[in-house]
């Protein structure tokens, strides 16, 4: 069965907050402030998408949309991530619904992309691709990736939210 995904409701952000932890527990390429960054984004009003992935009434992945600036001036672009998926339910489909329905609501505000740093196995059967023009100083550039959902290619240096420096 499918997840059910909505929009975050005040309620969840402690179980957003404990799902994004779970999520990344193990995870070998993190500092372990995914929780802190969703917390900081939320609190300075930056948390453009948040939406929330339920199995039977249990919220069991999220996944968080921000604006980002890009250094040739670009507007309406923006970050995702983190994405969380409980490791119990990981591989069966929710993270995709997850990422599906993040871009959907990006189409529907007039966005014109997105970036994410992540793994490009992953990533790219939703179309994201390294690209040379976009760049994100201090990651390897295979795996920041960029979706162009409009016209216009920005070229520059992408700037994430200070919520990303978030470290309690």
């Amino acid at each position: 069965m499918p997840p059910s995904i909505r929009a975050e409701a005040p309620k969840d952000a402690p179980t957003i907050e404990a799902v994004t932890v779970a999520a990344f527990l193990d995870a070998a390429h993190t500092s372990h402030t995914e929780q802190y960054i969703v917390n900081a984004l939320r609190r300075a009003g930056a948390l453009t998408i948040s939406l929330v992935a339920e199995l039977d009434g249990v919220l069991v992945g999220h996944v968080a949309l921000s604006p980002v600036s890009i250094s040739d001036g670009s507007l309406h672009w923006f970050g995702l991530g983190p994405i969380s998926v409980l490791p119990a339910h990981q591989r069966r489909g929710v993270g995709a619904a997850l990422m599906a329905a993040a871009l959907a609501a990006l189409r529907h505000h007039g966005a014109q992309g997105c970036v994410l740093l992540g793994d490009p196995g992953y990533y790219g059967r939703f179309g994201f691709c390294a690209t040379a023009d976009l760049v994100l100083p201090g990651v390897p550039p295979a795996y920041f990736q960029a979706l162009h959902l409009g016209p216009l290619l920005p070229r520059g240096i992408v700037t994430y939210h200070p919520a990303f420096e978030a470290t309690a």
